[in-house]
């Protein structure tokens, strides 16, 4: 399973433009970082078919495109369904089959923990449960793709601990991306990260090989992925 950018490109009236990128996402997690306004979400929506492209192109190898799974950095959940109820109309909405519904809403609330609050109202879970519910809806239909765009926002350190879990187990076997600005995020899922400015990637690569790019001790008061990103960041401007 892959996912291929040849050439992706789009541009706003606003003069932003993101691209060309010529990428592939093979099996595993990929870790997409940058300053807000760098082009994280937009390359989200244009991987996720939802932002119109001005040149080249996106590829999905084995129907991938009908295999997706998205988490949006802002999700909207119906606060009065019980987690159960709002996953069954996911599988249903994603073309999951009536026989096989049941095991896949039930599979989904394992593997984010949330199997003892599958009858419970949505409203009445706390920001992690509910954004562990919403990493669960993305992968109800068992997707080849998946696309997490910020998923740890707003969380406090031990619920993104849990969440950053619920992700790590999510994003198994599959082309998984994540969009982040949290570097502490990247450090406990990345397989390989890619560095957004201004709507270029300007590294491709693991966490060691970025953290090689530092020639001396880390800056005081940041960690060694910290200076090498303000490096990549700074060198691009």
């Amino acid at each position: 399973m892959f996912v291929r950018c040849t050439g992706s490109m789009t541009r706003y009236r606003s003069g932003f433009v993101l691209g060309p990128i010529d990428l592939t996402f093979a099996e595993g997690i990929t870790c997409l970082v940058g300053a807000n306004g760098s082009g994280k979400s937009t390359l989200f929506r244009m991987l996720a078919g939802m932002q119109s492209l001005t040149g080249g192109g996106v590829e999905y190898d084995d129907h991938g495109s009908r295999r997706l799974g998205f988490l949006p950095q802002s999700p909207e959940l119906p606060g009065r369904a019980t987690c159960r109820e709002f996953l069954h109309l996911v599988a249903w909405v994603q073309g999951v089959t009536k026989a096989r519904r049941t095991d896949a809403v039930q599979e989904a609330l394992a593997a984010v923990c949330l199997e003892d609050r599958a009858d419970q109202q949505i409203r009445e879970l706390s920001g992690g449960m509910a954004r562990r519910l919403a990493i669960a809806q993305a992968i109800v239909h068992d997707p080849a793709i998946l696309l997490l765009d910020e998923p740890t926002v707003g969380l406090d350190p031990v619920q993104r601990l849990s969440v950053r879990e619920s992700l790590h187990a999510a994003g198994q076997g599959r082309v998984t991306l994540v969009s982040t600005h949290l570097l502490e995020d990247v450090r406990g899922l990345a397989d390989r990260i890619l560095v957004l400015s201004e709507g270029a990637v300007i590294f491709d690569g693991t966490i060691q090989t970025m953290e090689d790019l530092v020639p001396e001790a880390p800056v005081a008061g940041q960690s060694l992925l910290e200076t090498a990103l303000t490096l990549l960041i700074r060198s691009a401007e």
